[in-house]
């Protein structure tokens, strides 16, 4: 009986993530297409909610030589899930199959820290560590959550561990647009308090009050393939896409701090949009504060309908190693932001091609050229900021194909050395594909999947070609589609 009532509250979930999209007008700027830059960075802190939560634990215990706390908003010990799903979830979630102690997982990372998987242990010894678990919260019980303090704690960590709210289970901020009680999308409560603020006064030592003012900084949004092994964020369940909140004062160079918040399940950019970044209230204390905050991208795949960070091995059996997939190509971000003392990241010595240019396009491509660089061994073409070929492009021409009709596309062009270094990229062109542009689709998830736009597996409903999850299968829930070549559908 506990597992059916579990399984009918996750399902339910999805159906309320699923409806409530596309509410909230944002305050956070509008992304600006870019590229992660190396900033000043003084020290490295992380934080996230639920699958976030226990992806920021295994992140601040793996590579514990370069951030220096934690933040956690309702997750438990690391590697809980011992790479097992049903462990994940009746021993982790919930609490009525057996999980291993804190001390046998305190002696897992001694043992893996030995053996060279993790950064130090005592390092952790002295981390300022904030823990937050709300008495409503019961997608991760309470004492799961209680054996991730006794974790941190053994450790040696200064931990402040808040479970005394009634918040439900989401991220808990004075703005947050859902009641504390409440779980559900976009998993962001307000309970009266600003336990943001006692978050990062626990972890920084000291705080200025959140601007009360419209932000000035700036909302980067990158292509995350840079910084994924392999190039593609999709194969280790990433998105596309990923952003960056940056002060003007960061951007003056000023000395500044870096926060890495790691999104919830069923909370990822590609189903929630910006509801995170907009209503965490980390971007207002970080203009006051000296305070980048990056927000990489988890998105869903098989094995991973509900768009989680990996903290039970549904990709990689390496999940909460330093070696692990998605923790190297988040780690690459912040590096490439300046975290840890790295080396700088190479300046592109190569000059943007000149002449870029559309010399055709039919309903699915656009075929485009410009001028050779001298010294370039190959070029990269990015679409829409996100770089499109996979492979190098040794000529001065190429044809982007997969497209919609009638849509217009912005095309930039970068040539790489011999080093492998990308140089300036160039002034970008437009190309508009010819045909009709897709019509959006609005019917509810029964009806899509009778018209053979969409097909249902396991109660839920997902977008045929693209297999994007549409949340759950009846003619109750309704979703948004369009068609962008035949027999592939996205969400409009």
């Amino acid at each position: 009986m506990k597992i059916r009532k579990f399984l009918v509250a996750a399902l339910a979930a999805v159906g309320i993530a699923a409806t409530t999209v596309g509410g909230a007008t944002a305050a956070v700027p509008a992304p600006t297409t870019g590229s992660l830059q190396r900033y000043d960075i003084s020290s490295a802190y992380v934080s996230g909610l639920s699958s976030g939560g226990f992806m920021a634990n295994q992140m601040h215990v793996a590579h514990s030589d370069v951030f220096d706390g934690a933040g956690i908003f309702s997750a438990g010990p690391y590697d809980c899930a011992q790479n097992n799903l049903n462990t994940a979830l009746y021993g982790c979630m919930d609490t009525f199959m057996a999980r291993k102690t804190p001390a046998q997982l305190e002696q897992l990372t001694r043992d893996r820290a030995a053996a060279g998987k993790l950064d130090p242990v005592a390092n952790l010894s002295g981390d300022k560590v904030w823990l937050f678990h709300g008495t409503n919260d019961s997608t991760i019980k309470a004492p799961v959550n209680d054996d991730l303090a006794t974790y941190y704690r053994d450790l040696g960590s200064n931990v402040v561990y808040n479970n005394t709210s009634a918040s439900g289970h989401a991220w808990v901020s004075p703005i947050g647009p859902n009641s504390c009680t409440s779980t559900s999308s976009p998993y962001v409560n307000n309970c009266g308090g600003d336990p943001v603020k006692d978050m990062l006064t626990h972890l920084l030592g000291s705080v200025n009050p959140a601007s009360s003012s419209a932000l000035t900084g700036k909302l980067v949004q990158f292509d995350q393939s840079t910084y994924t092994p392999g190039g593609s964020p999709s194969a280790i369940s990433m998105g596309n896409e990923g952003f960056a909140y940056v002060p003007q004062s960061c951007q003056s160079g000023a000395s500044c701090k870096l926060m890495v918040t790691l999104h919830g399940c069923y909370q990822y950019f590609g189903l929630v949009g910006n509801a995170l970044m907009d209503k965490a209230y980390l971007n207002e204390y970080a203009d006051t504060n000296n305070l980048i905050v990056l927000y990489p991208q988890a998105t869903t795949m098989t094995g991973n309908p509900r768009g989680c960070w990996d903290w039970w091995g549904y990709k990689s059996a390496d999940y909460a190693q330093k070696s692990g997939p998605q923790m190297t190509a988040v780690m690459n971000m912040a590096k490439a932001l300046g975290a840890g003392g790295t080396t700088p990241t190479p300046t592109p010595t190569l000059p943007a091609p000149a002449g870029l240019g559309v010399t055709g396009t039919t309903d699915t491509t656009a075929s485009l050229s410009w001028t050779p660089v001298p010294g370039a061994v190959s070029y990269d073409v990015y679409r829409n900021g996100t770089k499109v070929n996979s492979a190098p492009v040794t000529s001065a021409g190429y044809t982007d194909s997969g497209l919609a009709a009638g849509t217009t596309y912005g095309y930039a062009v970068a040539a790489v050395d011999t080093a492998g270094t990308a140089g300036t990229r160039s002034a970008a062109v437009d190309a508009t594909t010819t045909g009709a542009a897709a019509v959006c689709v609005t019917a509810s998830n029964y009806a899509h999947t009778t018209a053979g736009r969409a097909h249902q597996s396991g109660g839920y409903t997902y977008a045929n070609g693209s297999d994007q999850n549409l949340g759950l299968w009846n003619v109750f829930t309704t979703s948004t589609i369009k068609q962008t070549s035949p027999g592939y559908w996205v969400t409009c």
